[in-house]
């Protein structure tokens, strides 16, 4: 006997066809036989006959019953494909696999305070353009809006002395998008990467063809006799602020790079300038590719990411004449990935101002977090402790010999509920280089109520429970 609950969130004709479908599958309805006459069925069940022939046309669309004219509906023959459903009570209640637990304290290199970002003004920008610029609806340049790159090209002329006009500017979606172009332009080419390194880049370039060698860095950087002995014809570089060790690379160590590339036709540098806005000793050394001028071997790349937010997908680079003529070949009918919206607000956010503003703003929230953070470790955790990195960037390296090992210190952090990475995660190849009991952490999005929180919780898991003091 066919029960339908009133209450249910399933409509009536849909657990009618449920409940029939299973009936002809499991075989209690044999195939040729007639179903019940619709004005039959709604008065047996208490429903309307517009229910009863909801249900019988889902079971003849799905081809378990057949309508015949002037006769009603007939089980068809399934062939034996169907086979019988077991009973919902036979079935196990599907458990769903726990959730990974959130930690209490955040301290990966991705993440940013969202509450230091401009949302009055660039909210308020967006609006305006959203009423008053109904053009921006339709498809722009390839390389993005030409007042767009204007913009960012006088802006990095002034903060970071590059080289360029606006029209070497090409705007993406993202640091990993113009990655993926670039490798487009070189392709079957060898990439020489820093040891250790950030993994992400080296997994687009591979999954782009370009096949990619880690070479060691050393106190200043990337050494061109690992370079050369790479074989490579491409190099990937943070020179301003490595990734994650935070060296410097000097001018002497420069200009050899700048050699290496023009000894031979087809050698280019891909300089990453990820973070250089914050910088909280001294200003940064110029790009790269300041020193080597507009058509040198250097293409220089940058994000907005950290500097507004991660989920604001605007990144640039800037390509020397040759590249730009191939890349307006190849790409010439490929759209841009960034909205024509964030676009205009972005130009319209660096033109009257508020960037440089913004800037200020977040390199003195950063710094005195820095500090304080520091303070606060240091603190806690003792003489022993050894802070690296804290000129620039957005972390520290942690070295805390006698806390047991990195993976120690990283699984009893994690068991205080504080989130962090070995800095031999980053280590792509010969991670018996890596600096023993060092990890790798992570302070922007750590408020002001929470570092003295997140120093006590790393005392507690890497000081109170060690051995020799049991």
């Amino acid at each position: 006997m066919i029960a339908l609950e009133t209450e249910s969130k399933n409509p009536l004709y849909e657990q009618l066809y449920a409940a029939l479908a299973e009936e002809i599958r499991t075989g209690a309805l044999a195939p040729g036989s007639a179903l019940p006459g619709r004005r039959t069925m709604a008065s047996r069940l208490g429903i309307s006959v517009n229910t009863v022939d909801a249900a019988y046309q889902m079971l003849a669309a799905e081809g378990l019953a057949e309508s015949r004219p002037r006769s009603g509906f007939y089980v068809q023959e399934t062939g034996g494909m169907l086979h019988p459903r077991p009973h919902p009570a036979m079935l196990s209640p599907a458990v769903p696999p726990p959730a990974p637990e959130q930690p209490r304290f955040d301290l990966s290199t991705g993440s940013i305070d969202t509450a230091l970002f401009p949302a009055r003004s660039w909210g308020r920008i967006q609006k305006e353009l959203l009423y008053q610029c109904p053009e921006l609806l339709q498809r722009g340049a390839m390389q993005g809006d030409a007042e767009l790159r204007t913009e960012i090209a006088a802006y990095l002329r002034d903060s970071r002395g590059v080289d360029c006009t606006p029209d070497q500017v090409v705007v993406g979606a993202g640091i990993e998008y113009l990655l993926g172009c670039l490798a487009h332009l070189f392709q079957q080419s060898v990439a020489a990467i820093e040891n250790p390194g950030y993994g992400r880049t080296r997994a687009v370039l591979q999954n782009n063809g370009i096949r990619c060698v880690p070479v060691d860095i050393d106190k200043s950087g990337l050494p061109v006799h690992g370079l050369v002995a790479s074989g490579a014809n491409l190099c990937y570089i943070t020179p301003s602020h490595h990734f994650p060790t935070g060296v410097t690379m000097p001018a002497p160590r420069r200009a050899q790079l700048l050699s290496w590339a023009a000894e031979q036709p087809g050698r280019f540098i891909l300089e990453d300038d990820y973070d250089s806005e914050f910088r909280f000793d001294t200003r940064p050394l110029p790009s790269l590719q300041g020193m080597a001028g507009p058509n040198g071997p250097v293409i220089y790349l940058t994000t907005f990411s950290k500097s507004l937010a991660p989920g604001i997908r605007i990144a640039c680079m800037v390509l020397p004449q040759p590249l730009l003529l191939r890349y307006r070949q190849d790409f010439a009918v490929y759209a841009n990935t960034v909205s024509r919206f964030e676009q205009q607000t972005l130009r319209r956010f660096i033109h009257e101002g508020y960037f440089s503003r913004h800037i200020a703003r977040m390199r003195l929230a950063y710094k005195r977090r820095m500090e304080a953070f520091g303070q606060a470790l240091r603190r806690e955790l003792g003489p022993q402790l050894r802070l690296g990195s804290t000129h620039s960037g957005l972390h520290f390296l942690l070295t805390l010999p006698d806390a047991g090992g990195e993976a120690a210190m990283v699984d009893a952090a994690a068991a205080q509920g504080v989130r962090l990475v070995g800095l031999s995660s980053y280590y792509m190849a010969r991670p018996e280089r890596c600096p023993a009991d060092t990890v790798v952490a992570g302070y922007a999005a750590l408020s002001a109520e929470d570092i003295p929180l997140v120093a006590r919780a790393l005392h507690h898991a890497w000081l109170e429970h060690q051995p020799s003091n049991s």
